[in-house]
């Protein structure tokens, strides 16, 4: 994305967001528990609307600190992050053999990968050595590596692989992971390789 299309992206999200920085704490506070009981017991896209919404909502949140000031009380299923004490909502993408899972409300890792059940943790480094190799074809020319004369077959190759991996990722990976957290999101895109959400099959 171009740096004027970045511009304008973050523009958009600020304007999307109005409605949430309106509302007073106890209000955003109360919408996002209620919103979390919602979501409980699935595994979530990254790209569903409800999912970027309640992202929106997240952003503000820890912005102000809400769930820090107990400003309502979090679902029974939820425990609190280590990163932030907002309630465990963890984000499956690809690189999480590098840094874990990450929380959907600080951005920041709120679970290890070794702290995943041995079985589940191979299985997660696997996928990831897997689509580490797919998509490391889209910076090939960042890296230095001359472009053989077919590399767009090799990237739509590498696309292809690419969005079965995330279709793994969403139909076994992520619900695999609520057998241990109430709500699981899951990476559904890949700018790099031109995957889509609209790509990537369940």
């Amino acid at each position: 994305m171009a740096r004027g299309e970045n511009s304008k992206h973050d523009q958009l999200w600020m304007g999307y967001s109005q409605v949430f920085l309106e509302m007073d704490d106890l209000s955003l506070a109360r919408w996002m528990a209620q919103t979390l009981g919602q979501l409980s017991g699935h595994a979530w896209r990254l790209s569903h609307p409800l999912l970027q919404t309640y992202e929106l909502a997240a952003h503000t949140a820890h912005d102000r600190q809400i769930w820090l000031k107990g400003m309502a009380i979090i679902p029974a299923e939820y425990s609190a992050a280590e990163c932030c004490r907002a309630p465990l909502l963890p984000v499956l993408s690809r690189d999480v053999v590098d840094v874990g899972l990450v929380c959907k409300h600080c951005g920041e890792t709120c679970v290890k990968l070794d702290e995943l059940p041995g079985e589940m943790m191979q299985v997660f480094d696997t996928w990831s050595t897997c689509y580490d190799k797919a998509h490391s074809v889209a910076h090939w020319e960042d890296d230095g590596k001359k472009l053989p004369p077919d590399y767009d077959k090799l990237f739509e190759l590498s696309a292809k692989s690419a969005e079965k991996l995330l279709a793994q990722a969403g139909s076994q990976l992520a619900p695999a992971l609520l057998e241990i957290y109430p709500t699981v999101a899951w990476e559904d895109q890949d700018e790099c390789l031109e995957v889509r959400p609209e790509d990537v099959d369940i």
